[in-house]
């Protein structure tokens, strides 16, 4: 860390003149300061991308491989995010570290090693690709790729709040405390369990693992709460089961979801199909293209690797996925682990599921007050797929 400046502090000489200045440039955050120092690319300011595939990335000395870091509009001090790249036979460097991590296997098959203590056992799993598997803190670990061809991650963590809160990047990276209440020996830590449970708070579907052998293909179960025919199960990482730890989704085809609103901090990941988001604050109200704002509203196409801040600027913007593809289009709400937000499904305001449309309580848009564009452009949109809406008309006359 650079010497800090010892310039004296100047009073103001008169009632007229104000002590310091009145405009400078910001600091680099501690998380920020680490992305610099870590010396790959950082791809900033955006609200998501078509496809990780088309960044560029370039070699990552701590951990081995090739990287970039992702810090979407609305991410700052809430969740990190990292494209990772192993070569064909390659391994990565062991690390541990504070912070939660989840890995998403886009590409390629390999395996895990997990050890506590130095020279002590090493539990060993094998991934795919859609294997989504937890890292909890301190629990040292190397990524391993099994075949010639490469293997391509995208990992999200809760880094920022712990840098930017402790600021110490030893205490940070050589932590040995083992949490007991995130990490246990059991032989079936990384096993996945085929139940399906009920989340204590909303009593949706939730499978408690730590390992998924692959959400791309997994059947999930029906859910109906965006759209009649929506699946989605919310995983149950170990100590984290009555958190809301983000969901794997699914929309049919020809069908899209109400536009709805919450804090900032999901970021949908395309696991399967193609699509677009819009995104638009609340001050331009529900129907933005009517109300002469259609300009404000920021649209993002994606493909199977591609992904979006749902709620950028700040969080509470309202925000509305299409599905364009031949077949279903699905998402991973893609969680980092706990910060110092806690992040839930309900209208606080309320206290009613913003599942609910907004005259009932909750944060949707019911179709039959959204603004006509979003229906007229979804049709387009299908139709230039070869594809017409699903959609039953009744929905646009009463939800």
């Amino acid at each position: 860390m650079a010497e800090l400046e010892k310039e004296m502090f100047s009073e103001p000489t008169g009632d007229q003149s104000r002590a310091g200045i009145q405009s400078w440039e910001s600091e680099k955050t501690p998380y920020e300061q680490f992305m610099a120092e870590e010396n790959i690319p950082v791809y900033g300011g955006i609200i998501g991308v078509e496809n990780i595939r088309n960044l560029e990335l370039k070699p990552w000395e701590r951990l081995g491989g090739n990287g970039a870091f992702l810090y979407l509009d609305s991410l700052e001090g809430i969740k990190g995010m990292y494209v990772l790249e192993i070569p064909g036979r390659g391994q990565l460097n062991p690390e541990r570290h504070l912070y939660h991590e989840f890995y998403l296997v886009m590409e390629g098959h390999g395996t895990t090693e997990t050890w506590t203590k130095e020279g002590g056992p090493k539990r060993i799993f094998e991934w795919q690709p859609g294997s989504l598997f937890y890292m909890p803190p301190n629990v040292s670990h190397r990524l391993i790729n099994a075949t010639n061809e490469r293997v391509l991650i995208l990992a999200t963590t809760n880094a920022p709040p712990l840098y930017n809160m402790i600021r110490d990047r030893e205490f940070i990276f050589e932590n040995d405390y083992i949490f007991k209440a995130h990490y246990s020996e059991d032989d079936d830590f990384f096993k996945y369990d085929e139940k399906l449970y009920a989340v204590p708070d909303n009593k949706r579907a939730q499978a408690r693992t730590n390992f998924y052998p692959d959400i791309i293909d997994a059947d999930l179960p029906l859910d109906n709460q965006r759209i009649p025919g929506y699946r989605r199960i919310q995983p149950g990482f170990r100590g984290f089961e009555r958190d809301h730890n983000g969901f794997i989704s699914q929309y049919p085809v020809g069908k899209y979801s109400r536009g709805h609103y919450h804090e900032a901090g999901a970021v949908l990941v395309c696991l399967k199909g193609a699509g677009y988001t819009f995104n638009w604050q609340r001050q331009y109200g529900t129907t933005p293209w009517k109300d002469g704002n259609g300009d404000k509203v920021r649209i993002l196409h994606y493909v199977q690797g591609g992904l979006v801040a749902a709620a950028p600027g700040g969080g509470d913007w309202f925000h509305q996925h299409f599905p364009v593809s031949d077949g279903p289009i699905r998402f991973i709400n893609y969680w980092g682990g706990p910060t110092p937000t806690v992040l839930d499904s309900l209208n606080r305001e309320t206290g009613k599921s913003g599942n609910l449309n907004i005259e009932e309580g909750g944060r949707s848009i019911g179709y039959s007050k959204e603004d006509p564009f979003i229906r007229n452009m979804f049709q387009e949109q299908l139709a230039g797929h070869g594809q017409t809406s699903a959609m039953p008309e009744e929905l646009y006359q009463k939800d």
